[in-house]
């Protein structure tokens, strides 16, 4: 049941519990027996991957099958995310991941006309394979490509495919301004998490715990 979701994962921390109680009202109304969740997590390049990574460390296997979405080109977060899901498959009995890579949707410097095209090139590949997936929350922390997935993952809801509970937490590394992702996503994300009171005062929409990576 989605209750007993729930305390699976009150061992993970802040985030953890903030997740799950969100879910919980989500399928809870759906009255769904759920014993797992399917987790879409986007990776990106550099610092993102790690920060992501840390966040998944403090969930439970209930968040299980974990489908990991990151750039054609970036080796950097294929090689790390490997690495975490053997450390898993030593601490639980089993563990079930994917890993799927999508077009760059906006490279570093990129010019906004151009970033609008690769956007829309990269939503060609986002689609079938978010309607392929169907995760039941997506969880996100800056990188370019999460704004194709996520636009993916509204889209799934607005066809009435599935409701998808979109969860963005801004890097520990943007203090006083969101990144060009989180400006968008601040606007369409189920909740919006910052690790910082500057982003707080000025995004009142967000949420803050303080720093949580």
């Amino acid at each position: 049941m989605a209750g007993a979701l729930i305390l699976a994962a009150l061992g993970g921390g802040t985030v953890a519990v903030f997740i799950a109680l969100r879910l919980w009202v989500v399928f809870h109304h759906q009255v769904v027996p759920r014993e797992s969740l399917s987790l879409l997590v986007v990776a990106g390049s550099g610092g993102h991957t790690t920060e992501i990574l840390r966040l998944l460390g403090n969930l439970s296997n209930a968040y299980s099958p974990r489908h990991y979405i990151f750039a054609d080109t970036d080796e950097m977060s294929a090689h790390k995310i490997r690495s975490f899901e053997l450390d898993r498959a030593e601490r639980y009995s089993s563990t079930v991941y994917t890993t799927d890579r999508i077009p760059r949707s906006r490279e570093v410097r990129q010019s906004w006309l151009s970033t609008v095209l690769t956007t829309l090139y990269s939503m060609l590949y986002s689609f079938p394979l978010t309607f392929r997936l169907k995760p039941d929350l997506v969880l996100c922390n800056g990188p370019g490509t999460c704004v194709p997935i996520c636009l993916s993952a509204l889209l799934l809801g607005i066809l009435g495919i599935k409701k998808v509970i979109i969860v963005y937490v801004e890097s520990v590394c943007r203090v006083e301004t969101l990144s060009l992702s989180g400006k968008i996503l601040y606007y369409l994300s189920d909740y919006f998490v910052v690790q910082w009171p500057t982003l707080k005062e000025k995004y009142p929409k967000s949420v803050y715990f303080g720093r949580i990576v």
